[in-house]
């Protein structure tokens, strides 16, 4: 990674208004009183925490002016579900117990309206230049973040998604019937395990139908989850890879030039 021009960033607590009431979040930007591009980060089923203000920090000190929205707000603010330090295979059954409930509350329906609500929020930002905003999304997040980007055509101009979620299901709603509506920019970057050769081979054709291109990227040697450095699943190259795609898209799509 180039850390040349690393900004030093700060974090702030913040609260969301939505039509259910009020996210809270928290936003990682450079600390020189300029204004950057937007990115909306959309959290993992572990929801919000230590280690994704990190990589939030990690991203601002590229230029980004990054929101990480507490997607279980309507349950009460972050940490909904008390984690320990470190996700292991032994305490990760139990966490998803407490998880699912949330998980599955979290609607298509009400995802996208909240998504309303966190891009005008974003794009009003007064540390945020004007034009186009990125949505990247882990696990849950991602199909989250092309929900998002196939809903905002107009304000999106990049989309990523890294060990996402189920892409491509029977559902009428399945996120792959989005790929057409998408003219953002995208990478999806997926552990082995993630999708059957049966299921990644129909998204790549989706793409390549809808002229997205060959985006859809499977991470050797990784599983659900790798870029978590509090769990398990972690895997420090597949860690860099994720920099190593997402920074240069974002960079393009978002004309920081």
């Amino acid at each position: 990674m180039d850390h040349e021009h690393a900004h030093v960033s700060t974090t702030r607590t913040l609260r969301i208004p939505t039509t259910d009431g009020q996210a809270d979040a928290f936003a990682a930007f450079p600390e020189d009183g300029e204004r950057h591009p937007g990115v909306l980060l959309y959290q993992d089923a572990f929801g919000l925490r230590p280690v994704l203000e990190e990589m939030a920090c990690e991203l601002a000190g590229h230029g980004y002016y990054v929101l990480v929205p507490n997607l279980y707000y309507r349950h009460g603010p972050a940490p909904v579900v008390e984690l320990p330090e470190y996700i292991g295979e032994e305490v990760r059954p139990a966490v998803f117990a407490r998880l699912m409930p949330l998980i599955q509350a979290h609607t298509t329906e009400r995802a996208l309206r909240d998504a309303d609500a966190y891009l005008r929020f974003l794009t009003a930002r007064p540390e945020v230049s004007p034009g186009p905003v990125a949505v990247i999304g882990y696990c849950m997040g991602g199909p989250l973040a092309i929900r998002t980007a196939a809903a905002h055509p107009d304000q999106v101009g990049a989309v990523a998604g890294f060990h996402p979620s189920p892409l491509v299901s029977d559902a009428a709603d399945s996120p792959h019937c989005l790929f057409p509506k998408l003219t953002a920019q995208l990478h999806l970057g997926l552990a082995e395990g993630d999708m059957t050769a049966e299921s990644i081979g129909e998204l790549n054709r989706i793409l390549g139908e809808a002229g997205i291109g060959d985006t859809a990227e499977i991470y050797p040697g990784t599983i659900h989850g790798f870029t978590m450095a509090d769990t398990e699943a972690f895997n420090a190259s597949a860690m860099r890879r994720h920099w190593d795609r997402l920074l240069p898209l974002l960079d393009r799509s978002l004309g920081k030039g």
